[in-house]
């Protein structure tokens, strides 16, 4: 009995020898459990534990002391900066490109592009947080390029990260601009391309270019999904969710 007990604490040690904790932008949601299937495939070893958010508010949390070994940002901003305040090991590498769209759980003219905004039967419009989301960020910068903030910033409600965004653009609000990757998920998939949603103008916002950094004192264990997030396999995956190829 002794012997058998001592082959299943070896066996179950080599299944979760290690666990990373890994800040993840709120975009990447909809991928992530796919990145990590895939990481299992080669790395069964290695638990990831992931904690989702806006960018701006995981940035707060690793300078105050946050446990996380790597952080996948929505921008180039942040890792920017905890790098050049000495946070991380790495520079800030592209990992993917994001992209804006336009989601409603109804079925509009989206050949109106923005300007559709500005209808009267448009009541509320959800975008994230642009102060902490950089897809609010984005999808600020795309409605004062277009010409329109001033005539519908009384209709924006606030999601405090693009997930919330997604959340309210089909329930609490008639329409919203949220993350593209949003649309590919298994859940999303019953909204339709030009019925339910369209990809805005991506002249109309700076490039969504998404950083990832491995963090000060963090693990081999983190270094080896580094790596893979960086990989020809995880790029794939993130086209399938409908990052542009980085």
């Amino acid at each position: 009995m002794k012997k058998v007990l001592s082959v299943l604490i070896l066996y179950c040690g080599f299944v979760f020898a290690s666990t990373i904790k890994i800040a993840v932008a709120a975009n990447v949601s909809y991928a992530m459990p796919k990145l990590i299937e895939a990481f299992h495939k080669t790395n069964p070893s290695i638990d990831v534990q992931v904690l989702l958010g806006s960018s701006g508010k995981l940035t707060a949390q690793i300078r105050e002391g946050a446990p996380f070994e790597l952080f996948m940002s929505a921008n180039m901003k942040y890792p920017k900066a905890l790098y050049e305040e000495g946070f991380t090991l790495t520079k800030p590498v592209v990992y993917a490109k994001g992209s804006l769209a336009l989601l409603s759980s109804k079925k509009w003219d989206f050949s109106k592009g923005l300007e559709l905004l500005k209808s009267s039967a448009v009541k509320k419009i959800a975008i994230a947080n642009p102060k902490t989301a950089p897809y609010g960020k984005a999808a600020l910068e795309a409605m004062q390029k277009a010409g329109i903030y001033k005539d519908i910033k009384d209709k924006l409600i606030y999601g405090q990260s693009v997930s919330q965004a997604v959340v309210y653009s089909i329930i609490a609000a008639d329409i919203g601009l949220v993350a593209k990757s949003a649309l590919y998920s298994k859940k999303m998939r019953k909204y339709k391309k030009g019925q339910n949603w369209i990809e805005v103008e991506p002249s109309l916002y700076d490039p969504i270019d998404q950083g990832v950094v491995l963090i000060k004192n963090s693990s081999k264990e983190a270094k080896v999904f580094y790596d893979f997030i960086l990989s020809k396999r995880a790029k794939k995956i993130f086209e399938d969710f409908g990052y542009s190829e980085r």
